[in-house]
């Protein structure tokens, strides 16, 4: 996954022209994605483990939403499941 802030740090930052840079040349690293029926627990779990701020959310093979640390925190709770915030996401 490729953010705003990669594009600033790994192109405009080194000097690099954004018409010719390729995402390809930027991506690194394995995919990291969450599961739609996973809980904040395992969410903020995996953020961690992968030093990542956003992550994909699938449902079987098809992109639902993304999420952050905050829209995890908004519905966190006893039944703060994930599908919630994807839910959410996808309405916004």
């Amino acid at each position: 996954m490729l953010t705003d802030r990669d594009i600033i740090v790994k192109v405009l930052g080194k000097g690099r022209d954004p018409q010719q840079t390729k995402a390809v040349e930027l991506a690194q690293g394995e995919a990291v994605t969450i599961g739609a029926d996973d809980d904040a627990d395992e969410i903020f779990a995996t953020m961690a483990r992968h030093k990542v701020r956003r992550l994909p959310v699938i449902d079987g093979h098809r992109l639902v939403a993304m999420v952050a640390p905050a829209d995890v925190s908004a519905v966190r709770g006893p039944v703060g499941r994930l599908s919630r915030v994807a839910r959410a996401a996808v309405r916004e």
